[in-house]
């Protein structure tokens, strides 16, 4: 099966939380039937990311990254390499590498989807369709801050960076599923 196959698969087995995002997993299906290069970065008129929403093992603090190009604290996450054969595996490789952490665990739904204008390494206006996964880190878990990230740091859930409101929806959906 190919990574953009995968992403249909994926996708279509997904039941969203509301509306909305239902709303966006079907623009996301008509995008993937569109484009069979979808899920590469070389897609100019956007393509499918992999993210991660990494939560420490007792669920109360998420790993952020403080995001050179963005400027702004973020979830884990990135574009799809050719060599990933699922959404699942790419977004738990984004995750590896940007937080160091071995050991991670991730579930097999997506908790949520963003799509968002973006000048990424094309260096031309795009838009991300940003698949959202759960990661759960080991008891203990170090982060080590990659070369991709300006800072990676523990936050409290209750207690967040102030310019991530966007992240408000994805955590919640998180939050949702542990219950």
């Amino acid at each position: 099966m190919t990574l953009h196959a995968d992403t249909v698969s994926t996708l279509t087995a997904w039941t969203p939380q509301d509306h909305g995002q239902e709303s966006l997993k079907q623009a996301y299906l008509g995008f993937l039937g569109a484009r069979e290069d979808a899920c590469a970065r070389s897609c100019e008129p956007g393509h499918i990311t992999a993210s991660a929403l990494v939560l420490d093992a007792t669920g109360e603090q998420t790993l952020l990254t403080l995001h050179p190009r963005v400027g702004r604290w973020l979830q884990l996450g990135g574009h799809c390499e050719p060599t990933d054969e699922t959404l699942q595996a790419a977004a738990l490789r984004e995750a590896t590498e940007e937080s160091g952490i071995r050991g991670l665990r991730i579930e097999a739904q997506p908790i949520h989807l963003d799509v968002h204008p973006i000048t990424c390494s094309l260096g031309l206006p795009t838009r991300h369709f940003d698949v959202r996964f759960l990661v759960r880190a080991p008891v203990g878990a170090k982060p080590v801050r990659s070369a991709e990230s300006v800072d990676l740091q523990w936050w409290p859930l209750d207690s967040l960076p102030g310019n991530v409101d966007d992240l408000t929806p994805m955590i919640d959906a998180a939050l949702a599923r542990l219950r």
